[in-house]
């Protein structure tokens, strides 16, 4: 049996996709990894040091077939998401791209090399269907929008080369839906009835997702109902 990483284990989506394949028992090992986490359970996805030293410690066997990356900011007790070009801040949005795009990728660097050369493989992040620039009629949110479509740039760039090393890898960013999380508390209100999911649902839904997709699915975006989200 192999292990799965649960990075963000101790946020809404990423506790109950950790407690899910718990339950499901497929995997030996499941490791949960948190910037809250203690001792070998902490990880700060900006801190590539910090990440390094996790893949080291899941590198110790057994191999990792699903790594689902599971953090994310939308907002911060001093900011939320920008209503307008005139409300930018440079710092913000480092800090957003910091956490949003540039974290997933560096997990990507370090534990796509621990993960089998051969064989099914899925390495997934948490983006979001406003970070689709095609489906993006309403503006606003900049530095959310932008930095989730450069994750999912990234995760397209990273599944080109991850096919070079494992054919049966798969490589995908994943939208949630609007989850009761303390990342959409602020803006639940705006959700039509049925359509705000509570944290077990989601974390369901996005498994389901991912059983059902195949290597050539790899390196796109897919939403909570299995739909691809255009780029």
């Amino acid at each position: 049996m192999s292990a799965a990483v649960i990075i963000g284990a101790t946020g809404g989506i990423g506790g109950a996709i950790a407690d899910a394949l718990e339950e499901e028992g497929a995997f030996k090992t499941v490791h949960r990894f948190a910037r809250s986490g203690v001792g070998d359970g902490h990880i700060d996805i900006t801190d590539e040091t910090s990440i390094a030293a996790a893949a080291a410690l899941v590198a110790k066997g057994p191999s990792p077939t699903l790594v689902f990356v599971a953090t994310g900011i939308l907002h911060d007790p001093a900011h939320g998401p920008e209503k307008a070009l005139k409300e930018l801040d440079a710092t913000w949005l480092a800090q957003v791209y910091a956490i949003n795009a540039i974290g997933p990728a560096l997990v990507a660097k370090h534990f796509l090399p621990i993960m089998p050369k051969a064989g099914r493989t899925v390495f997934a992040a948490l983006s979001a269907r406003v970070g689709s620039i095609s489906d993006n009629r309403l503006g606003g949110w900049h530095g959310y929008r932008a930095s989730k479509a450069a994750l999912n740039q990234l995760i397209r760039t990273i599944a080109i080369e991850e096919r070079r090393r494992n054919s049966s890898s798969i490589v995908v960013a994943l939208h949630p839906g609007t989850v009761d999380t303390a990342l959409s508390k602020p803006f639940q209100s705006n959700v039509a009835p049925g359509h705000l999911f509570d944290a077990g649902r989601a974390a369901v839904q996005l498994l389901d997702v991912l059983d059902g997709l195949r290597p050539p699915d790899s390196g796109k975006l897919f939403a909570w109902d299995g739909v691809e989200v255009s780029p």
